[in-house]
């Protein structure tokens, strides 16, 4: 069991805890995700947490391969009015800020995000690490090699899932060097890896135990289940209920998902399957 602090609202890790992607940008991969007016962020919000989310996951720039970088000052400018549309409308919500840019990780934990989401593990801004001390959040930190827009010609490896260990040996050492209590860990499905390496990776996720921190685990409609299915990720659930299943058997504490309701379902099967004839 884990337990994470979020600005004084403890969240207690029992059994895998489900979070709820919302994206205010008009350009990330799946439109289902897209919030682009505060309108559509209570709706999409509301219904998120009426299915059960426990986290919701705000985002104000696309990562997705060959992405257009923009600026921290954007990015502040999209996601903002989200987070305050949240925390006026749902005050009791746990809000992620998906960000690499510390600026942005700051002005979101000032604005009601209580946990900091970051693709680049600090690698893109090196005031990342220390930000999130100072701002005394969890911190999500994910595996991946060069940029959003480079990160298809990084994914060369000797070990991939001893390689994805190592790394997180050394950034879970950087995170507490740096003063952040509760660190949890994402192996990057997608980023700097192709299909048949995320595959790879999926099954040997329990690997990730061995570090003592909760695992999250973000696969919902990428093009892994795409491509290997010959389908758009708009018909991907499916799919992705099958990696999410996959996922939780090999260890999942949190899913990062576009369907909650579908996420909470797998969650309750599989946690019934699990404890299954424990006395």
């Amino acid at each position: 069991m884990f337990t994470l602090n979020c600005q004084g609202k403890l969240v207690t890790i029992k059994t895998p805890l489900v979070m709820g992607i919302v994206n205010a940008t008009p350009d990330s991969f799946f439109a289902g995700s897209r919030a682009m007016d505060q309108s559509a962020v209570r709706e999409v919000v509301g219904k998120m947490l009426n299915e059960g989310a426990d986290i919701i996951d705000i985002g104000g720039q696309s990562t997705r391969p060959g992405s257009e970088r923009i600026s921290a000052e954007e990015e502040i400018a999209r996601i903002t009015p989200a987070i305050q549309t949240i925390t006026e409308n749902f005050p009791a919500a746990i809000i992620s800020i998906d960000t690499f840019y510390a600026d942005v990780a700051k002005k979101a934990v000032e604005a009601g995000a209580s946990i900091v989401n970051n693709i680049s593990g600090g690698d893109l801004d090196e005031a990342m690490l220390a930000c999130v001390a100072s701002l005394k959040v969890p911190y999500i930190c994910m595996h991946m090699r060069g940029t959003p827009q480079s990160m298809t010609r990084e994914n060369q490896y000797d070990n991939l899932p001893l390689e994805v260990v190592d790394y997180f040996i050394s950034k879970i050492r950087k995170c507490r060097k740096a003063g952040i209590k509760d660190v949890i860990i994402d192996p990057g499905f997608g980023f700097a890896k192709n299909a048949e390496q995320n595959f790879l990776l999926l099954k040997n996720l329990s690997l990730l135990k061995i570090l003592n921190v909760p695992v999250l685990v973000g696969l919902s409609r990428k093009s892994t289940i795409c491509k290997t299915l010959n389908i758009t990720a708009a018909e991907a659930l499916n799919g992705t209920t099958v990696m999410h299943t996959l996922s939780l058997l090999n260890g999942a504490n949190i899913l990062r998902v576009h369907d909650v309701k579908e996420a909470k379902e797998a969650i309750t099967l599989v946690s019934k399957y699990i404890d299954s004839g424990k006395s």
